[in-house]
């Protein structure tokens, strides 16, 4: 069989999973059904405030309820605590209008 990029006696070699973009080791997202919020609370009130943010946020969660332990709601807290992307308005270029409605440019008014 010939390869079409046949080159000093060396077939081309196949494309791995990574180059082509499909993620072979994908972890499953907290809060779904694959991987539901495990919590622990020391009140059935507290359980049920606990289960009202959950289904809010619209997340799968295992809520036990012990007395004895400390509560535990780290896996939430994550969840709800997740880093947004900030966003910068962009710097006016030098001969720009200047922003501040002076009519000048801005380097002659603001950026100088």
């Amino acid at each position: 069989m010939s390869d079409k990029f046949f080159f000093k006696g060396r077939k081309t070699p196949k494309p791995a999973y990574g180059e082509s973009g499909y993620n072979t080791k994908r972890t499953a997202k907290p809060g779904t059904e694959a991987l539901p919020l495990i919590l622990s609370v020391q009140t059935e009130a507290r359980q049920h405030e606990l289960a009202a943010m959950v289904a809010e946020q619209q997340l799968l969660a295992n809520i036990t309820i012990n007395a004895d332990k400390p509560e535990n709601i780290i896996e939430l807290t994550g969840v709800l605590n997740k880093p947004k992307t900030v966003k910068f308005d962009a710097k006016p270029n030098r001969n720009d209008v200047c922003i501040c409605g002076s009519g000048k440019k801005y380097k002659k008014c603001c950026g100088a």
